[in-house]
């Protein structure tokens, strides 16, 4: 019987092998489910370490999180090529800013992210099982997308509470995912914040996944992700009048960074 079982399970693993090897819709679909299903596992067993060890929802749960997911890499072939981190050591908070491509930037993020950083998401993300849990106790702060009113009321927040505890916030700057190896328009959010706050705003840069990730092409193999953390950009001393300049600095930087890491021209 249990021999049975095991040439049925070694049948089905040669299936799906051939398959994933004779179709890139298969592969696609086969490993974003396995990722899929990594961070609900990873999540299911995070939950209560980071309840018994920090006893509840804190930027702190970020280091045990941290932890696991950079062992996601692993599975899928994923190299990271980190350069700049020294620029994260600044005195006091910082809104961090970087480019948004896919749902694999959660193992980017966790590679570099520096201790005591909380990230902004949307709020949809809460109602996602147990990666809500897992994500709320990291202590991301949640903003409704879908209200203008509530996201400037959220971030007024965050700015006071930035300064207080110490904390750097981590901002998705084009609003959304974006896979196209190029950059879309930047909001201004997390700009005000930092001008409201008069903290420094570190830009950070991840190569383009288009060469080994594009769910258009039905693509998804192993890869090497550039990453390069830009020096923090001042803002003490800026007003409000002066948050579009801000922005369209922090654009054209990232963006030739961006191509340059990306080896296109700009």
């Amino acid at each position: 019987m249990e021999l049975g079982w095991l040439l049925w399970g070694a049948a089905v693993l040669l299936l799906l092998h051939v398959l994933m090897e004779l179709s890139p819709a298969v592969n696609f679909a086969l490993r974003i489910g396995f990722y899929c299903l990594l961070c609900l596992v990873s999540s299911v067993l995070t939950v209560p370490v980071c309840l018994l060890v920090n006893g509840g929802r804190t930027v702190k749960n970020m280091r045990i999180i941290k932890t696991v997911t950079k062992t996601f890499k692993y599975f899928f072939g994923l190299r990271f090529e980190v350069k700049g981190l020294e620029n994260f050591e600044v005195e006091g908070p910082a809104i961090i800013v970087s480019n948004h491509q896919s749902i694999l930037d959660m193992m980017g993020l966790m590679e570099i992210l520096p201790d005591n950083c909380a990230q902004v998401g949307k709020k949809e993300l809460m109602y996602t099982g147990t990666v809500g849990l897992i994500i709320y106790l990291g202590g991301v702060i949640f903003i409704n997308r879908k209200s203008t009113t509530s996201a400037r009321m959220v971030m007024a927040e965050v700015a006071k509470t930035m300064v207080a505890d110490n904390v750097k916030v981590w901002v998705y700057p084009e609003g959304t995912r974006n896979c196209t190896g190029d950059l879309l328009p930047f909001k201004k959010g997390a700009f005000h914040l930092a001008v409201q706050a008069q903290v420094p705003v570190i830009p950070v840069v991840y190569s383009s996944f288009t060469t080994f990730y594009n769910p258009k092409k039905n693509l998804f193999t192993s890869g090497k992700i550039k990453v390069e953390v830009l020096p923090p950009i001042e803002t003490k001393g800026l007003t409000s009048d002066d948050v579009s300049d801000l922005t369209d600095r922090c654009f054209r930087t990232m963006r030739e960074t961006l191509f340059r890491l990306s080896g296109r021209p700009s």
